[in-house]
């Protein structure tokens, strides 16, 4: 009996990743009789029912969970040779995936691609935009090769590099008593209606805590389902709220009079922002030539930004 082959787990982590043979086999880009045929051959090589095939979809079985799971690492550490190799001979070359908060990165990618491709022209870099709450998972099972995500990144399988630090300023309705200041007391948000994302975001977490600091009161019953949401419930005067500089910068500044955006006097709050990969996936060198990258670009556009090393 023939022994399993690379190409087969590669299959085995796809029917995994999309529950659908139809849909997994257009991911690897074969047939689905192909891609069937496979996962046949690959429970014959091993002795085992890997998949559960019946009416109700495609379910793999306790040890096909298993098997996939290893299949994961296997493939990682065999790209990471890959990739190693390739750096090492090329550069920065080829596509690499990128995983996304949509809190940043439509605020921060945007500038930075075109010094990306400019300094590795060899680069391919495929963006998408996730739940924050799904990043790491995502990461772990390698929808992303690396995510650009507010740190810290919980799990022992990841690598992280600090990128920046980004303010978050108070925003508040244009016409709020706290607005004629050019920066509000921390004191003074005793009391204050406070307004968050859902718990989905990491930022929920910081302003629920910036809550209990201050002594607001954190409004459960009307969360954001994004920062533009969050924006407009205070523009109509429905409390007030922390957004991260980035955004306050592209959507907020000299844009009109329904919100106030002030800081804190005495008092700065920021979100730490970094890269994080996976471990075994031995492209580490690369992901650091972006952060270079990242690092440099904020430097030189984004001011209040701070950058870490």
């Amino acid at each position: 009996m023939p022994d399993p082959t690379l190409r087969q787990f590669r299959y085995l982590v796809a029917l995994d990743d999309t529950a659908h043979f139809r849909r997994a086999a257009e991911r690897v880009g074969v047939s689905q009789p192909s891609l069937s045929a496979q996962i046949q051959a690959l429970e014959e090589a091993l002795g085992l029912p890997l998949v559960e095939r019946g009416r109700g979809g495609v379910r793999l079985t306790p040890m096909g969970r298993e098997i996939t799971q290893r299949a994961r690492d296997v493939l990682d550490e065999v790209q990471g040779i890959v990739d190693l190799a390739g750096a090492a001979r090329d550069g920065l070359v080829g596509t690499i995936r990128l995983g996304a908060k949509p809190t940043l990165g439509p605020y921060l990618l945007p500038h930075v691609v075109g010094a990306l491709h400019q300094a590795h022209p060899d680069l391919r870099l495929y963006i998408r935009e996730s739940n924050p709450r799904l990043l790491e998972q995502e990461l772990g099972r390698g929808t992303h090769d690396v995510i650009l995500a507010q740190l810290p990144v919980a799990g022992a399988d990841f690598e992280t590099e600090r990128l920046f630090r980004e303010p978050l300023y108070l925003a508040l309705p244009a016409d709020h008593r706290l607005a004629r200041a050019e920066a509000v007391q921390p004191d003074d948000l005793r009391g204050e209606a406070l307004l968050a994302l859902n718990p989905d975001y990491h930022l929920h977490d910081q302003i629920a805590q910036i809550a209990r600091d201050f002594g607001a009161t954190l409004q459960r019953d009307y969360e954001g389902t994004s920062l533009d949401a969050l924006r407009q419930m205070v523009g109509m005067g429905m409390g007030v709220t922390f957004l991260p500089a980035l955004y306050v910068r592209s959507e907020i500044s000299g844009r009109g009079a329904e919100v106030a955006v002030r800081p804190l006097k005495g008092r700065k709050i920021t979100r730490a922002i970094g890269l994080a990969w996976r471990k075994r996936a031995g492209r580490a060198t690369g992901y650091r030539q972006i952060a270079a990258v990242i690092r440099e670009v904020t430097r030189s556009r984004f001011p209040e930004l701070t950058i870490e090393r």
